[in-house]
């Protein structure tokens, strides 16, 4: 029947497992007092104690043990204890009981702290197991060593407190049995927010600060570094999913990406049997960078599952709850080289060192567990029953070990410990002192006061250490954990060694509460610079990052920012324009201040565009001249003279309006641009046009009778300049009254330039102008086709056709081009197109009638003339 209560709540409600053990084995008789002592009896009994007229007891990790894989009544039935090499020391743990010796023997010395009565204090072993943290539980109650719930073994009970719980698990488990005898239970392990409800757990204070912030230090550490592909390792219990939801809500915020998560069952058994197949698993990960997060009992799997001949490379980043340099040995020690560890940012206890440098096993014969753990430690053990004490590490101190087997800097864990035993005595002071002031009142009550009272004054309780710090019973003024960041160093002489190389303080600015000193950081055997963690290589400037899909956001390609964008930092998301006034570089870095550029007369094009115009200018000057001063003869007389002195003088002048595109426009120039050049280029185009009605007109005069003989006179053709040229005017005057042209700048058309130019301001009014003068070159081309075969001794028709297909050709390709062009170039087609339509009209009419003129006088005479008329009939 007990076997199978046992079995039931073993597999259901197990935490009601101390409270059934009671009422069941509350009839044993006393004789359980007087049971044959246990051959491991030090290893489980309070071998670690001092005597005084009040005793703190503490629960802490110091032997780890192999637990069979048995039922809960095997349990009871069969002597675990009977092997003494299941148990194995957990050397660095011993420096927590050291703690609690130091702090009780400095308390003793106290004059006003407890006067007149001594601490003492009891260590039991806490185990990584339910069945053994019972057990010790247990044992701690009954006293004496002994397994006997309800019955005390020992004289008048002196127990006040108890310290314990390295982990939640351990706390909850102490707090179960504990709690029905309203033991002030002080637990030193990680803040829990869990442990803190008064409701479930009314007898239970935590020492630690909250370390809520730890998520947001590993981050913050990790973004320092620009590691963005990291892997996650936790255990798979109720704090590691915490860690991992608040962790990875913390690394969204910064596009921190995990590239495994690895969920570490929390064994039972010894470490050796936790060898699971997750260490493969992390090696073979792509991340750089682990996180892992737990307590070091819970992961101490991690020392035991790596391999010795093929290292991880990796670099690892342990939370403040993980010792990462306890191992069983110093094997192992290469996987968490340059392994940065966040540990509890405390102050150092005065005298805390001197006193470890003094212990001595050969000071102290009667404490085993000292003996036993300096022939462990000094791998004594093999010779236990050989050798003498004197003959293992004789003449050596604590200080002589490794940092993996001791470490003489006080531990957060030993610091929060050192904390309890000074809060349960401040407790004890206050309560002697109300009892003494109620002394008449209470005579007859015993002067050892029971633990329930306790609560009272220990919840209120707020004290300076010797350290400076203050400190406060009350959770909720539990101040925010601050850490040192660390740097584990391993050298080949087995030389190993924890080196501060930054902080994170929480309550500081963001971005300032992370501080590191890269230079003091050792990244392991083959990394000398900081290692890079992550999926995709940084996009550098220039560039842009580009998602891809179905991947984490950490994962991603990178593109060149578009023409006119840049990226001067790594890993954007977007590029950003430049201003208008800038441009990008070649590699899309950098915005440059554009130059300001337009068809200056210092520049070569400008230079000769403009000695073109003039040059051109002045030889249709020398034309004019020519036929100013040959005005009387036949060639200059028959081809209409005024006409011919209009159309040079309107030539000179559309060679030289193209001088009003070159320079910097100005408001002036602007206005004058384009309506010059429409007006002195319609004079021109009319006078042809009447030029060759007149041609025309004078053919059909020759016939006897014909009336046309009237329209053959100079007013005639004086009119059609005039009327045609008033039209564009009239054009013109619109233009400029609407719409008139204006300085701007063009910003857009050449990526590292800004180009001043003119804005023509209304589009349909510039075509308009140029249409218009394209319509008269039209007619003027029609009418002289049709004429250029009149006969004629000096018909220019022929002269005019060629003249007016060479203009009409520059200007039916100038339209296509101009409008293809941007900026200066508008400008240049422009006045090429100027000065080729003018040259083609002065090449084309005048330069054979000047090589008459100069160079064949004899065929500029009457007589010729009469010659080449008889000749022809």
């Amino acid at each position: 029947m007990f076997r199978e209560m046992v079995l039931h709540i073993k597999r259901d409600t197990f935490w009601l497992l101390p409270a059934l053990l009671l009422i069941l084995l509350l009839q044993l008789p006393a004789s359980v007092c007087r049971t044959e002592e246990s051959l491991c009896f030090h290893k489980i009994s309070p071998s670690l104690s001092r005597d005084g007229d009040l005793v703190i007891g503490s629960f802490l990790p110091l032997y780890a043990v192999k637990v069979s894989d048995v039922t809960g009544a095997e349990f009871f039935t069969s002597q675990p204890n009977k092997d003494c090499r299941n148990y194995q020391w957990l050397h660095k743990n011993y420096q927590q009981a050291m703690t609690i010796r130091f702090a009780v023997e400095e308390i003793n010395r106290d004059p006003v702290l407890l006067p007149n009565i001594s601490l003492g204090f009891q260590v039991y072993n806490a185990y990584h197991s339910d069945e053994r943290t019972l057990e010790s539980s247990l044992r701690w109650l009954t006293g004496e060593g002994q397994l006997a719930p309800n019955y005390r073994c020992r004289g008048q009970d002196k127990s006040v407190a108890v310290i314990g719980g390295a982990t939640s698990a351990l706390s909850v488990q102490l707090a179960t049995l504990l709690e029905l005898y309203k033991f002030p239970q002080l637990s030193f392990g990680p803040f829990d927010p869990i442990l803190s409800d008064k409701a479930q757990f009314p007898s239970l204070y935590q020492m630690a600060p909250r370390d809520s912030s730890l998520p947001r230090g590993v981050v913050q550490l990790l973004v320092y570094f620009k590691w963005t592909w990291v892997g996650l390792v936790t255990t798979d219990d109720l704090r590691g999913e915490e860690f991992l939801q608040a962790v990875t809500g913390e690394m969204a915020k910064y596009d921190v990406c995990a590239s495994f998560t690895e969920k570490i069952p929390v064994s039972e058994r010894r470490h050796e049997e936790s060898e699971v197949g997750f260490m493969p698993r992390i090696i073979a990960s792509s991340s750089r960078v682990v996180v892992i997060h737990g307590d070091t009992d819970s992961l101490m799997v991690l020392r035991y599952s790596q391999s010795h001949f093929f290292p991880a490379y990796k670099v690892w980043i342990a939370t403040s709850h993980l010792d990462i340099t306890m191992r069983p040995s110093s094997a192992g020690s290469y996987n968490f080289y340059g392994a940065l560890t966040f540990t509890y940012l405390t102050r150092e206890v005065p005298g805390f060192k001197s006193f470890l440098r003094s212990i001595d096993p050969n000071k102290d014969p009667e404490d085993i567990a000292l003996k036993d753990f300096w022939l462990s430690a000094f791998w004594c053990q093999d010779e236990y029953q050989k050798l003498e004490l004197e003959q293992c590490a004789p003449n050596t101190t604590l200080e002589a070990l490794p940092i993996f087997l001791f470490d003489m800097t006080m531990s957060g864990l030993s610091y929060t410990i050192y904390n309890a035993a000074y809060a349960v005595a401040w407790a004890l002071h206050e309560m002697l002192l109300r009892k003494s002031e109620n002394a008449s009142g209470e005579a007859g009550e015993s002067w050892v006061p029971p633990p329930w009272k306790l609560h009272s004054f220990l919840k209120d309780i707020q004290f300076n250490n010797s350290a400076g710090d203050q400190v406060f019973m009350d959770e909720k003024r539990s101040s925010e954990a601050q850490y040192d960041i660390r740097n584990y160093v391993f050298y080949l002489n087995d030389t190993e060694f924890l080196l501060k190389v930054g902080q994170f303080i929480p309550n500081t600015l963001p971005g300032q509460d992370v501080t590191m000193c890269e230079e003091a950081i050792h990244w392991g055997w083959i990394h000398s610079k900081v290692p890079q963690s992550v999926c995709s290589n940084s996009c550098g400037p220039g560039y842009r990052k580009i998602a891809k899909e179905g991947e984490p956001v950490c994962c991603f390609s990178c593109n060149q920012c578009p023409e006119g964008e840049i990226s001067n930092q790594i890993d954007v998301d977007h590029c950003e324009k430049c201003p208008e006034d800038e441009y990008a570089n070649k590699d899309r870095d950098h915005c440059f201040p554009k130059f300001v550029t337009f068809l200056d007369i210092a520049e070569p094009l400008g230079i000769i565009l403009a000695l073109m115009a003039v040059s051109f200018s002045l030889l249709t000057a020398l034309v004019l001249w020519v036929f100013a001063k040959f005005r009387d003869t036949p060639i200059v007389k028959a081809n209409n003279r005024s006409l011919s002195y209009t159309l040079l003088a309107s030539l000179t002048f559309c060679f030289l309006c193209s001088l009003l595109f070159v320079g910097r426009p100005t408001a002036a120039t602007c206005l004058l641009r384009q309506t010059t050049f429409g007006v002195v280029f319609t004079v021109a185009v009319s006078s042809i046009l009447a030029k060759t009605i007149v041609v025309v007109l004078a053919f059909r005069a020759t016939r006897p009778g014909n009336r046309i003989r009237i329209w053959v006179q100079s007013r005639v053709s004086n009119s059609v300049v005039l009327i045609c040229s008033g039209i564009q005017v009239i054009l013109c005057g619109i233009w400029l009254g609407t719409s008139p042209p204006f300085p701007d700048i063009d910003p857009y058309s050449e990526h590292d330039h800004i180009i001043i130019q003119c804005n023509e301001g209304s589009d349909i009014a510039f075509h308009c102008v140029l249409g218009y003068i394209g319509f008269l070159a039209l007619g003027s081309f029609t009418v002289a086709f049709l004429a250029r075969s009149l006969p004629d001794t000096f018909n220019e028709a022929k002269f005019i056709t060629f003249s007016m297909l060479v203009f009409c050709s520059v200007w039916v390709s100038f339209l296509p081009t101009y409008q293809s062009t941007k900026g200066k170039a508008m400008v240049i087609v422009e006045i090429f197109s100027i000065l080729a339509s003018s040259a083609g009209l002065l090449g084309c009419i005048f330069i054979p009638k000047c090589y008459v003129i100069l160079l064949r006088p004899e065929m500029n005479t009457q007589e010729e003339i009469k010659k080449r008329i008889s000749s022809k009939c």
